[in-house]
């Protein structure tokens, strides 16, 4: 993880994303780098716009499972109203039936 932070602290200084540059930032807060992990990384950055990724992420709500979560639950009780409503309508019909057979 803190490869890609290494990267993003990069970025956000303007410098260029490189091995040797990763590396020296790495050893300057004292991890000792893997030169396995800097290649794979800036290998997998080539070509990327930073810029443009993060402001995709940023675009994104963050909010939107809860909205959907407290949509479900008035749709359930939506739902259950009906269910009630129905239920009574069930229960008047069934009166006005009785009361038929009676008279």
């Amino acid at each position: 993880m803190e490869y890609v932070y290494g990267a993003m602290l990069l970025h956000a200084a303007k410098k260029e994303i490189n091995e040797e540059n990763l590396k020296k930032l790495l050893q300057s807060v004292g991890i000792e780098p893997d030169e396995a992990k800097i290649k794979a990384l800036t290998s997998s950055l080539e070509g990327v716009d930073i810029d443009e990724v993060l402001s995709k992420a940023a675009v994104m709500p963050a909010a939107a499972p809860a909205e959907k979560a407290e949509e479900k639950k008035e749709e359930k009780k939506e739902e259950k109203k009906e269910e009630e409503k129905k239920e009574e309508v069930s229960e008047e019909e069934i009166a006005a039936g009785l009361g038929a057979l009676f008279g």
